[in-house]
């Protein structure tokens, strides 16, 4: 039996839910089967010289690096074990959990972790006083709310997981 044919993937899934099977076909007319298939395994991760930023995230702190050559300094929102610039170790530091909306984006689909929350925003955030951004997603808005350079604040998880799921943005009031 073939499975039904649609054009559009939301119907796809839609279907997915109900046989396990659809076939897609895009614009230019070509068909792909998609089924649903279960994927799950059990990974054991060491953060190693980030673990001071995950546990800092179930502190309710964000962590950053600087750069310890005081003509360079330096500071990542994204971590870093040494300096991008000129090479030279860095440093923790604790970084403001307010920020500003730099760039975004709308997922309308995602991995596992995320599958509930679609579509969601995934925000690059900037600091005052950091030379780079840190990625996280962005929550209590829509895509429509969204604006260059909109104030946001952090917001860690009450019970963390040690995971980047640990912190989100939302607009600041």
């Amino acid at each position: 039996m073939t499975p039904p044919k649609f054009t559009n993937f939301r119907e796809v899934i839609e279907e997915l839910d109900r046989s396990g099977s659809a076939l897609f076909v895009d614009k230019a007319g070509v068909e792909s089967l998609v089924i649903r298939s279960p994927y799950s395994i059990q990974y054991i991760h060491s953060y190693a010289e980030d673990s001071a930023f995950f546990l800092g995230l179930a502190e309710g702190k964000l962590r950053g690096s600087k750069c310890t050559k005081k003509s360079c300094a330096q500071v990542y929102a994204t971590p870093r074990g040494h300096c991008m610039v000129c090479g030279s170790p860095t440093v923790w530091i604790d970084l403001p959990t307010r920020g500003r909306l730099h760039s975004w984006t709308t997922c309308h689909f995602g991995s596992e972790a995320f599958l509930k929350e679609t579509p969601y925003n995934l925000a690059l955030v900037e600091f005052d006083g950091a030379n780079s951004l840190l990625l996280a997603r962005l929550k209590d808005c829509t895509e429509s709310d969204c604006y260059v350079g909109m104030p946001v604040e952090a917001r860690f998880d009450p019970k963390p997981k040690y995971s980047i799921t640990d912190i989100w943005f939302v607009p600041s009031k």
